[in-house]
């Protein structure tokens, strides 16, 4: 059962959680739903790790089995090249024609 609540906020803190929501693609009520239950979550149990499972929203369901894979394609670095002189080119001479 869901149940309407009503919140005050100032000019500030309404254009931050406004810029907030829109930088994630969320509404309003999604913003403030999210933080509630951050807060609500952290309370309730002792374990750090445990407290913040859940905290983010929109992650993949097989994230836990995938998790290797999601993170090399997320961050994907390439070693660094081998620094070698480059030695100057010689020109080809060119055929005068006379």
């Amino acid at each position: 059962m869901s149940r309407p609540l009503q919140v005050y906020l100032d000019d500030a803190e309404f254009s931050a959680l406004d810029t907030w929501a829109n930088a994630r693609g969320w509404s309003l009520s999604q913003a403030v739903r999210v933080a509630l239950k951050a807060l609500i979550r952290s309370g309730q149990q002792e374990d750090p790790l445990l407290a913040a499972s859940g905290m983010i929203e929109g992650l993949p369901e097989d994230l836990s089995q995938r998790f290797d894979a999601y993170l090399m394609n997320t961050y994907v670095a390439e070693p660094p090249r081998a620094y070698r002189h480059a030695k100057p080119k010689r020109r080809a001479k060119k055929t005068v024609r006379r």
